[in-house]
């Protein structure tokens, strides 16, 4: 079957030739694909050109620099453009779905740090016995399950199976509607299902990351002789060897934080929790490109912010990398 067209989706079936020839030409879609191409640039860019009766200045924003003939420069903010299926501006979609996924994504990675890395350093400390085997066992199963999947067995289990004694749902968002009628209230328990399947794959990396860094780490010299000088064993893995393996882990968090933003698509979609996952793939579905690619250009954005904030993050703990 045919996808339908952004006039046939903006219009409806029953729309005359007249509507939907008169949206085709304000959207330029009337021109060749690299002409489009360079239109959605321009409406990307800080500074745009626009003709002087375009719809798309009043959409757009900015402020006009200089006017010459009938094309006016504009300085903005980047132009996303408007939802075909609901009118509304991309940014503005965007802007309210981020807030989702922001919760989700660093519910996700705290779970995953406060178990990941107290278990990889048991697993270092007890290298080579029973607990070690069974973590690292762990560890495998948990980076091999896809996410899409660890979120169905997930929502199955605890929100279908034993929802009588965990109380919560197979679906849900952070914010839902007042029974009432009387706005929304916040709901932090649709929270956890999600934040538990997200935040499994990143567990089970910080485990075998921690737990291999650190056996590394207790083999050095400094740490026998922190342990000849009669220091606990306690402060010898907290304050002596923890503090030296940790360099890779940060590296290991912000790669994970920027995925865990940028791909939570599906565990958002099986949770129906409202984020970008949700509305990629709702727009997906119902062919709404500017939402496609304004989820896709806003995910990239993300992911080239937090690397460099990682990047940034990982020169301060480790002094060495500043004089190199």
């Amino acid at each position: 079957m045919a996808l339908p067209s952004p006039e046939q989706i903006m219009t409806g079936q029953r729309s005359d030739k007249a509507t939907t020839d008169a949206i085709v030409k304000d959207l330029g879609l009337d021109k060749p694909l690299p002409m489009q191409l360079l239109l959605y640039f321009n409406d990307l860019s800080p500074i745009s050109f626009y003709a002087e009766n375009s719809f798309r200045i009043k959409q757009a924003g900015g402020l006009t620099l200089f006017q010459f003939g009938k094309t006016l420069c504009r300085l903005k903010w980047p132009y996303l453009r408007s939802s075909f299926q609901t009118r509304r501006p991309v940014s503005a979609m965007l802007s309210d779905a981020f807030a989702g996924t922001l919760v989700l994504a660093f519910s996700a990675l705290l779970f995953a740090l406060a178990l990941g890395i107290p278990l990889g350093v048991l697993a270092a400390v007890k290298k080579d016995k029973p607990t070690d085997h069974f973590l690292v066992a762990f560890s495998a199963v948990g980076i091999s399950v896809p996410a899409f999947f660890s979120a169905m067995l997930v929502a199955w289990i605890f929100g279908f199976l034993l929802r009588d004694y965990t109380g919560l749902g197979m679906t849900g968002s952070l914010w839902e509607v007042d029974p009432l009628g009387e706005g929304y209230i916040l709901s932090l328990k649709n929270l956890i299902l999600p934040a538990f399947a997200l935040g499994v794959r990143p567990l089970a990396v910080f485990i075998q990351l921690t737990r291999n860094t650190m056996v590394d780490v207790l083999s050095q010299d400094f740490v026998r002789t922190a342990r000849a000088k009669g220091l606990p064993e306690k402060k010898v893995i907290w304050n002596h060897a923890f503090p030296n393996a940790i360099n890779p882990l940060v590296t290991s968090v912000g790669g994970w934080l920027s995925s865990l933003l940028a791909g939570s698509f599906f565990t958002e979609f099986i949770f129906n929790w409202k984020g970008l996952g949700k509305l990629g793939i709702e727009a997906l579905q119902n062919s709404d490109l500017p939402v496609i690619m304004g989820t896709v250009l806003f995910t990239t954005i993300i992911f080239f912010f937090v690397n460099i904030v990682t990047e940034m993050a990982y020169i301060w703990i480790d002094p060495r990398l500043r004089y190199e």
